[in-house]
């Protein structure tokens, strides 16, 4: 029996040997990103915290979104007390939930992630009255199961990456090295004359992502670099930008960005149509996530100034990457794991106002799906374009599309003038309220003096804009009035005119009348001589502009009890509008407004005690413009 036992305990030994020494050659692998490889290791180790979470990772790097789900799903449900899981694995999990269409499980997930609830179905159900186009998506005729993705426009022809080489073997997902490829598309959408790009641009590591000059002299493209860094446990090669000169008919001049790093990736590089500036994704410390978005100058005599983020409307916790920009640079189209979407990388587009870029905007279904959708690029003039996409059983390939003007989706737009002169108002701030008077958009507009925002059906709105020594003006609509779905709104604010020397800003951002100050005697509220003479100035202006609507905010001085003075400013207050009201300006234009002893013009009986011509000044009554 003896003999036994002790046979029994050198199987487990050899047993627990054996594992130990299996999950260390895992973890060699995944530590070098060979995803698949590690993946078979870890299925056949049991089942512990690093093991599964290393398993679903394989997978998910892999969008082999069924097994992640599984991983995850062991890692989650055989977590012990006291085991602490990085919430990021929430994140993924989510995210793996969303890539099989299982939102009910997935938003459930997602909620504990965000904390705030998540509604993937309301989400998709609202797109269809937001998003400014729909489309027609076909498979472009000639895909390949080798990975095309990422076409780009090279004068009449394209440039895209691909498999097709077949050129070694890529640890990360076992398939051979990208190449950049140069092609026709053709009347049917076809991939035609397809070429590779010469050794000069394709070399033995992965390349893609092309963006060319105006005038197709130079080429920016990824290119992985050949050397590994160990980064954390990780070692990879990461992903630098390289910029081609084409030069006699041939590519030549290729070299590496000065602000490329081994520490760090930059790709899919998209240049403006001027050449003045790259735009492109990194990793790069100092980001908001784990891929930004970025744009460097590109000075006239070739030289780059420091790249800079786009900051935290476009770029979240997660991945940003493939940007691309219209004509104007105005819109840039992106993909995104990171804002709310039907599950991998879906395309956004966002709009820059003044240098400020607008609160992304999910391009819907048509476009994205609960797969990566990446790589969106778009003739504006002919509304015809491409993108990429693993939907189909998760190998990347082309979609081509037209879009159309969306005849279901709600907007409001406009631009804003001056009501007198009718000349445009850039520099305007306008703001959209719901009917609970919640801000829902907001936006300073530019040299055009426009704005638009995305509306939902059967909701009543406010738009109002408000500008330094101009009346406030805001209209009410509700959207599918009489059938409706777009609205145009002219914004017409009106001067001060003449009274403007009368208006100023202060420093709380409050927008006051600067007259005499109303004062009282002591513990009255009786309107005196000489503050009724201000007040029919008051009287004469809101007579002028008849929409101004105004704060009569009354202040005592700091002799009494708090409670006493706020109820004797309060009587102030109200006397003052009922001199108005008698006058004949409406009450609904004024609202009284008691501060008591809380916002003194001299401050004093606390260090030091006030003279009674402190007190006095104390004692007062100011106007506020409101609108």
């Amino acid at each position: 029996m003896k003999n036994v036992f002790i046979a029994i305990l050198a199987l487990l030994s050899t047993f627990a040997s054996a594992q130990k020494a299996s999950k260390r050659k895992a973890d060699a692998l995944f530590a070098k990103r060979s995803y698949l490889k590690a993946a078979v290791m870890y299925e056949q180790l049991k089942p512990e915290k690093e093991i599964l979470q290393n398993l679903g990772d394989s997978y998910y790097n892999n969008y082999l979104m069924k097994d992640a789900v599984r991983a995850y799903a062991q890692l989650f449900l055989t977590k012990k007390e006291g085991d602490s899981i990085d919430h990021e694995y929430l994140f993924k999990y989510g995210q793996a939930l969303m890539g099989i269409e299982a939102y009910d499980r997935a938003d459930s997930i997602m909620g504990v992630y965000l904390g705030y609830p998540v509604d993937t179905p309301k989400f998709k159900a609202n797109l269809q009255f937001n998003v400014p186009y729909d489309y027609v998506i076909q498979p472009m005729a000639k895909n390949t199961s080798n990975g095309d993705f990422g076409i780009s426009f090279f004068g009449d022809k394209v440039a895209f990456a691909s498999y097709r080489s077949a050129q070694g073997s890529y640890g990360w997902n076992e398939r051979p090295y990208l190449d950049l490829f140069e092609a026709v598309v053709d009347g049917k959408d076809q991939l035609t004359k397809v070429v590779p790009f010469p050794k000069e641009i394709n070399s033995k590591t992965h390349e893609s992502s092309a963006t060319f000059s105006a005038d197709g002299r130079f080429m920016y493209f990824n290119r992985t670099g050949k050397k590994q860094v160990k980064v954390g446990d990780d070692k990879f090669a990461t992903v630098r930008l390289m910029r081609a000169e084409f030069v006699n008919g041939k590519w030549a001049n290729v070299t590496d960005l000065p602000f490329n790093d081994e520490a760090f990736s930059n790709e899919h590089p998209v240049l403006t149509k001027d050449g003045k500036k790259l735009y492109f994704a990194s990793d790069r410390p100092g980001g908001h996530g784990s891929f930004d978005i970025y744009y460097v100058d590109v000075n006239e005599d070739g030289s780059f100034g420091q790249p800079q983020n786009l900051g935290n409307t476009v770029n979240s916790m997660h991945r940003e990457q493939f940007p691309f920009l219209s004509e104007d640079g105005k819109v840039l189209y992106f993909a995104s794991d990171g804002h709310q979407g039907m599950g991998g990388l879906d395309i956004f587009m966002t709009r820059n106002y003044d240098g400020e870029w607008t609160k992304p905007l999910n391009l819907g279904e048509t476009i994205n799906t609960s797969a990566d959708d990446f790589a969106y690029v778009v003739k504006e003039k002919e509304d015809k374009g491409y993108l990429s996409s693993n939907r189909n059983k998760g190998s990347d390939n082309l979609y081509s599309f037209t879009r159309f003007e969306n005849e279901a989706s709600y907007m409001v737009e406009g631009e804003v003038k001056d009501k007198n002169t009718k000349d445009l108002l850039p520099g305007t701030l306008v703001s959209l309220y719901d009917e609970e008077n919640k801000l829902v958009g907001q936006m300073v507009v530019g040299q055009k003096a426009d704005y638009v925002f995305n509306t939902q059906p059967n909701k009543k709105y406010r738009i109002e804009a408000v500008r330094d020594f101009y009346i406030p003006h805001s209209e009410e609509f509700t959207t599918n009035e009489e059938g409706k779905m777009r609205y145009t709104i002219e914004l017409f604010v009106e001067c001060y005119d003449d009274a403007e020397e009368m208006i100023t800003k202060r420093d709380d951002g409050k927008i006051q009348i600067q007259m005499e100050n109303i004062y009282f005697d002591l513990n009255e509220w009786q309107i005196k001589p000489e503050a009724a003479g201000v007040l029919n100035t008051l009287y004469d202006l809101m007579v002028k502009y008849p929409a101004m609507e105004v704060e009569l905010g009354a202040h005592t001085d700091s002799r009494a009890t708090n409670t006493y003075n706020l109820v004797l400013s309060n009587k102030r207050a109200n006397a003052a509008v009922d001199y108005l009201a008698q006058k004949g300006i409406e009450r609904k234009r004024m609202k009284a407004k008691g501060y008591g002893e809380e916002v003194p013009l001299i401050k004093c009986g606390v260090e030091r005690p006030c003279t009674e011509q402190e007190h006095s000044i104390n004692r007062r009554c100011e106007f506020i413009i409101l609108k």
